[in-house]
């Protein structure tokens, strides 16, 4: 089993503890030190040749990014970012940080970002360089949804992006089996997992492309690949039966829209 060293960096003795704490918990991770300022990770870096640095951003005198000059960017470890502000995140990228921890963060976040930093280095600049445009994007788009521009479908949307406090949510289209609105807010569900975008049901339907998705009814959007069967409902209605058994209401105005993909029924 190889054996990965690892350097933490924070100036705050608290944070220092629990990231102790945790990486006691991996079997191949080595501690070979702790420092508590810029300065001291400077010096630690280019004396223990650390294989990963866990980097507080802002430190007194000198911060996570100065470490980083400090040291070269081609010479400097690979670094997972660890701060309480998220409006380092896309710096953070530039420099090809493997990850970019938000305080607080959870042990599982933690293992997470502990695993990227297992990837041979040529995978680890891939995820950082992901990161780093997929941040770039958000920052340029205001709105939780990217649309996809696509050769002669300009508007119809291929990706959708979610932000939570620690991450982003990258989720194609083909992945969503329907969407329910949610006051000012839609809920993606894809599988087993849901996610929440403010976003109106009516503006999104006008983004998605109809021979994918459906809206059937006023508060549903389904996707149409997911339907199983339909069933007949009350005063003319339909039930959509969709792959893993979940129900959707079918509008008598819609009908002759599905129809137009699945045929007459």
């Amino acid at each position: 089993m190889v054996t990965m060293k690892v350097l933490v960096v924070d100036d705050e003795a608290m944070a220092r503890r629990r990231m102790l704490r945790l990486l006691e918990e991996e079997d191949d991770v080595e501690v070979v030190g702790a420092c508590g300022s810029g300065g001291e990770a400077v010096e630690a870096i280019r004396r223990l040749s650390p294989d990963l640095v866990l980097l507080d951003v802002q430190m007194p005198e000198m911060d996570g990014f100065s470490v980083i000059d400090a040291i070269g960017a081609e010479q400097m470890p690979a670094v997972i970012f660890i701060t309480a502000y998220n409006e380092y995140a896309v710096k953070a990228f530039e420099v090809h940080a493997l990850d970019y921890l938000l305080k607080p963060f959870t042990t599982d976040r933690f293992r997470e970002a502990l695993e990227r930093a297992r990837l041979p280095r040529t995978a680890q600049r891939q995820v950082s360089d992901t990161l780093l445009s997929l941040l770039e994007e958000l920052r340029a788009e205001p709105h939780e949804v990217r649309r996809h521009l696509e050769p002669g479908n300009p508007t119809y949307m291929e990706w959708f992006m979610v932000r939570t406090k620690t991450r982003v949510h990258l989720i194609h289209a083909d992945t969503v089996d329907w969407i329910e609105a949610d006051d000012n807010y839609v809920r993606l569900h894809a599988g087993k997992n849901t996610y929440l975008i403010r976003e109106k049901i009516s503006s999104l339907a006008a983004r998605l492309d109809p021979r994918r998705f459906l809206r059937a009814h006023r508060s549903t959007i389904v996707n149409i690949d997911r339907i199983h069967h339909l069933q007949p409902w009350s005063s003319g209605d339909y039930l959509i039966v969709l792959n893993d058994g979940t129900e959707l209401r079918l509008s008598r105005g819609q009908r002759a829209k599905l129809g137009a993909h699945i045929g007459e029924y």
